[in-house]
């Protein structure tokens, strides 16, 4: 694809998936509020604790080999169809082990509501087997509008259903609702918005080929979600349920801000790698674009949410949440580091080297168990401690490969991120001094906005940081009626 258009395609496509990110996030933020007002912890602790067994399940489903359909230069209906069916066996299967495994996870964690809920929620494998071709197809082509439509219906209908779900005093069922619903009704408007349908074909040498490079992602995506989730499985076995709602709640926040700013640039960036592996100086170029604009998003957003944690939840969830507060603080330290570890990873697998992906994901992870293990005995606030001193070594880890690979050292990717780090660390210690002033809490949140907003993008335009230009340029360029340059 020449330069131009593959800018125009990236840039096109950004806009629509930013507006679905942005969009389906809005929406599941203000359901999440009035679900958690309605709620108890402990309702969340429990479903926390299911879905660490549906995402290792689901991770077994999709076997690397969504990525590697989006990673192959031409696909055919052979490869989808084949990849399709074989999703759907392999879910059919570990649904079968969650259904005879759910008394035993009951018994283990005391808590005789898994079993039902599990078998219940684990119905969402079959059709996060359908969702993964839907979504390697408009990852292929650019179509990331139709994601905007079919993820914005889904996540209103499901919100609907589980607020409806609440006020009927459901209690942890209605998160069950929610979930179900959002991932049926995504499948089902994807069916009729995106161009593909299931072929009765089924080739061996397709799948023995895509999974040549979706076995190592599988490998790696089973490592990164057991890891990711073990914390959640030790606190719901040393804690009570609700402390585990307590930490999951912290997350949340964090979690749904880089997901809408971090993933959609590097949803889109991913093919844009993928369209060019064979050019590594526009690779590097990319990556380096893609990098430097997530993180002057990324950081502020997470410094800002820190600054600003107790007032918001006490507003959003009530007083009942407030236990939340430290959670959150923490792992927006955690997920601020997130445009580091993705931007690298991408360009590693668009790169085809899925290779050093599995070797990355097992150093990284003896090296975050053994910190949880020094954390355990500490406390529920070490663990998550933990895994900011884990982030932190493990974007080491990342970009060491790209040195050699692109070109893209440790310390050029930290000599580009290190302006919006001190802007962010400026901005954070200045809309936190605020909560001194002893204002009501809704102008203390309120002033706390500001103050962060003014001051950033202030000393951004004062000092004419790059990204900032960049960003100001592509808004310009991008609407009709606006110039600017790139």
């Amino acid at each position: 694809m020449p330069e131009g258009n593959l800018k125009t395609s990236v840039l096109s496509s950004l806009f629509w998936k930013s507006l679905e990110r942005g969009g389906v996030s809005g929406v599941q933020f203000i359901v999440q509020i009035i679900l958690a007002r309605l709620l108890l912890p402990e309702d969340y602790g429990i479903i926390a604790l299911i879905v660490v067994f549906i995402a290792i399940s689901q991770t077994f489903v999709q076997s690397g080999l969504g990525t590697a359909l989006i990673q192959k230069k031409e696909v055919t209906d052979e490869d989808y169809s084949s990849v399709f069916y074989l999703t759907l066996v392999v879910a059919l299967v570990f649904y079968g082990i969650l259904f005879l495994a759910a008394p035993f996870i009951a018994a283990f964690y005391n808590q005789p509501l898994i079993t039902p809920v599990l078998r219940i929620l684990g119905l969402t494998l079959f059709f996060g087997a359908v969702n993964t071709i839907q979504n390697a197809v408009i990852a292929r082509n650019f179509q990331f509008r139709k994601l905007f439509i079919s993820s914005l219906g889904a996540v209103l209908l499901s919100g609907v259903v589980g607020i409806a779900m609440a006020y009927t005093g459901c209690g942890v069922w209605a998160l069950v609702g929610q979930q179900l619903t959002s991932i049926i009704a995504l499948c089902g408007i994807m069916w009729f918005t995106v161009n593909w349908r299931p072929k009765l074909i089924f080739s061996v040498t397709r799948v023995r080929e895509l999974f040549s490079f979706g076995w190592k992602l599988l490998v790696s995506g089973l490592i990164d979600t057991t890891y990711r989730n073990l914390s959640s499985l030790i606190i719901g076995k040393l804690y009570p349920a609700s402390m585990l709602g307590y930490y999951t709640k912290g997350q949340e926040f964090p979690s749904a801000l880089v997901s809408n700013i971090n993933s959609s640039i590097q949803a889109v960036m991913f093919p844009a790698y993928a369209k060019n592996q064979e050019n590594r100086p526009l690779v590097k170029q990319i990556m380096r674009r893609a990098l430097i604009t997530s993180s002057f998003l990324v950081f502020p957003a997470m410094a800002g949410l820190a600054a600003v944690a107790e007032p918001l939840i006490t507003l959003l969830l009530t007083e009942k949440w407030l236990i939340a507060v430290p959670f959150l603080q923490i792992f927006c330290a955690s997920y601020a580091l997130w445009p580091i570890h993705t931007a690298n990873l991408q360009a590693i697998n668009a790169l085809g080297r899925s290779d050093i992906f599995l070797r990355l994901e097992i150093m990284k992870k003896v090296l975050g168990v053994s910190v949880l293990a020094v954390t355990i005995p500490i406390g529920i606030y070490a663990i998550a401690l933990g895994s900011v001193v884990s982030g932190i070594i493990a974007t080491l880890i990342n970009s060491y490969p790209n040195k050699l690979l692109l070109g893209y050292s440790f310390t050029e990717q930290w000599k580009d991120l290190m302006p919006a780090l001190i802007l962010s660390l400026v901005m954070c210690g200045t809309a936190y001094s605020v909560l001194y002033l002893g204002l009501s809490t809704w102008a203390t949140l309120i002033l706390q906005i500001v103050v962060g907003v003014v001051v950033y993008t202030g000393l951004a335009w004062v000092l004419g940081l790059e990204s900032f230009t960049y960003v100001m340029n592509t808004v310009r360029e991008y609407f009709p009626g606006r110039k600017g340059a790139c």
